[in-house]
């Protein structure tokens, strides 16, 4: 029997990004929040002096624990899905905090193309342009309806940066500077410039100096340590929610915390939500939180496994091609930022030093932004160098053709430590029918509920686009000098690696409940004080990293939360979407 706890305004399933901003602006505003963490508990002093490459990189230690509950995978409906057993395969955050804690900082506002990709792409070249079976969407809600949540984001992170010469309009520019620059990005710039493009440096979460966000958190400059992405920042110069939102939400007095919470279902009556159940991991204990209002902001999977586990809203069915939940499952995986790597003779770089953000970018050939009329793809992708900082395992890169032991691999070993660098393409991933989540018939988690099922498949659309993208590195690689390039091979198949983190869909947005799950605001059609926030809401994937755009929509729902929470009911109109 569960124990029933006091009743609340507000409870938030997932303390990333999204969960923290929610509980932050919901707390700021007068609510009583609780926030829910199936991980443990994270403070900045739990990374202090931690630069093991060896923990964090090698054996993925501030990811989930995939023994208790992971993901199966297949690439068609006529497969046997198979669990994904380790954490190099299958990347996602756990504990307080989430993925923000070890993200790399790459900041990109997503195009106006993104949001209204449908339109756009029937308007410039005809609905002949869309392949037969992708199912991209509308999101309904435009780039200048995002562009103050956007803001809002870069200013409570402190994002460090310099805008776009092709991007779309801002209210204003990046809270601080830019990163420094060095060699490897000089490079990068001289040669985009000379081939007539228009670089830039990356927007980064790890700041170039001391900031003050309008919360009054304080993020220090980054000390270039190497030590960023895979890793907390133990000098709290990466912009994480364990450093802006959670400690801002804490001190209203509003807001309670518990981690080591494994939520596994939304209790309702009718059409309303009426909390979650969840258990103690520690104890075993089970709980019912009751709220007035329910959100979920956890990672992709586990919004759309809760949504399954509970039976609410209609499951996706690829055999009818009806339903929504589970619907578009996008990301980018193995056939994303692939590119090509450059080696070098007559040039050293000190590669040791670096952040996760630290880079160059382009965005020529990103979204709609070059003529696609004789290409065989839609959408595009930034070309990006990054200087991560090489730490201390696994980073002897030599030229291909090169044995991989003995004298000759390790002559070139040695010889190229300090003389390669890479470039890559961050392809867009459109939606297909064929590409859903749903529950596993078979497997099951530590409580007996079926895991969340995968399936993918790459189509001709990953394959032509990731080619594109390697060819337009190749060529700047060559006009940086290298004396060889080595270029990535495009793979056939999806092969079950969910590299990364950067997995969305499922739960997606639109104007129009037949082809959505949520509206703008993230609130739920079929369930109004039930709002569900985070990744899962693209409709298809852009062609930049999603943290920005996962921030701006939080922010998004906090306002139509509060406005809910003032005068209950739907917050947008239903109206016909642009869709497939």
């Amino acid at each position: 029997m569960a124990v029933k706890l006091d009743k609340v305004d507000v409870v938030v399933v997932g303390m990333g990004w999204a969960g923290g901003i929610i509980s932050a602006e919901l707390a700021k505003a007068g609510k009583k929040v609780v926030g829910l963490e199936r991980g443990e508990n994270a403070e900045q002093e739990d990374f202090t002096d931690v630069k093991d490459d060896l923990r964090y990189t090698n054996r993925f230690e501030l990811m989930q624990n995939l023994k208790h509950e992971t993901v199966t995978s297949r690439n068609t409906i006529d497969d046997t899905a198979l669990p994904v057993r380790t954490r190099d395969e299958m990347m996602a955050g756990t504990d307080v905090g989430g993925g923000s804690v070890h993200w790399a900082g790459a900041t990109y506002r997503w195009w106006p193309y993104d949001f209204e990709i449908y339109s756009q792409t029937v308007d410039r070249y005809g609905k002949d342009k869309i392949p037969d079976g992708m199912t991209i969407q509308d999101w309904g809600i435009t780039y200048d309806e995002m562009e103050p949540y956007y803001d809002q984001f870069e200013k409570t992170a402190g994002i460090s940066g310099e805008p776009d010469p092709l991007g779309a309009h801002r209210s204003s520019d990046y809270p601080t500077p830019p990163l420094k620059e060095t060699l490897p990005i000089r490079m990068f710039t001289e040669a985009t410039k000379d081939l007539g493009y228009h670089p830039f440096r990356v927007a980064a979460g790890n700041l170039s100096e001391r900031y003050e966000n309008p919360d009054g958190e304080v993020l220090n400059p980054c000390q270039y340590c190497s030590y960023c992405t895979y890793f907390g920042c133990d000098f709290g110069a990466k912009s994480d929610a364990v450093v802006t939102v959670i400690p801002t939400a804490q001190k209203t007095g509003n807001f309670e915390l518990r981690a080591n919470a494994y939520v596994r279902r939304v209790l309702y009556e009718g059409d309303k939500a009426t909390g979650v159940m969840f258990v103690d991991t520690r104890t075993g204990e089970e709980f019912e939180q009751p709220a007035d209002l329910v959100v979920l902001s956890a990672f992709t999977f586990t919004n759309n496994r809760l949504l399954l586990l509970s039976e609410i809203g209609e499951p996706y069915n690829p055999d009818t091609r009806k339903g929504i939940i589970g619907k578009n499952f996008t990301g980018q995986f193995n056939n994303v930022f692939l590119g090509a790597r450059g080696f070098f003779d007559d040039k050293k770089f000190n590669l040791y030093a670096g952040a996760g953000a630290l880079g160059a970018t382009m965005s020529d050939f990103a979204a709609d932004n070059f003529d696609h009329t004789d290409l065989d793809f839609i959408h595009g992708g930034a070309i990006e160098y990054r200087q991560y900082g090489d730490t201390a395992i696994a980073n002897n890169v030599v030229p291909s053709g090169t044995p991989n032991w003995g004298a000759e691999f390790k002559e070139k070993s040695v010889y190229y430590t300090y003389r390669s660098l890479p470039l890559w393409y961050t392809s867009a991933t459109m939606s297909w029918w064929h590409n859903y989540l749903d529950l596993d018939p078979t497997y099951k988690d530590d409580f007996g509920d079926p895991l969340i099922r995968v399936t993918n498949k790459f189509t001709d659309q990953d394959r032509n686009i990731a080619k594109f993208g390697i060819e337009k590195c190749k060529e700047i690689m060559e006009e940086m000098g290298a004396d060889i390039v080595d270029v990535d091979e495009v793979p056939e198949e999806f092969d079950h690696i969910y590299h990364g983190g950067h997995y969305a869909g499922g739960v997606i947005m639109g104007d129009n409940p037949e082809v959505s799950a949520v509206n703008n605001y993230m609130q739920m059609w079929d369930m109004d004080n039930l709002f569900v926030v985070g990744g899962s809401a693209f409709p298809q994937f852009g062609g930049h990293h999603p943290t920005p755009t996962i921030g701006a929509l939080a922010y998004r729902a906090a306002d139509g939360i509060k406005q809910y929470l003032d005068d209950p009911g739907p917050l947008a109109q239903t109206k016909q979407t642009n869709t497939v």
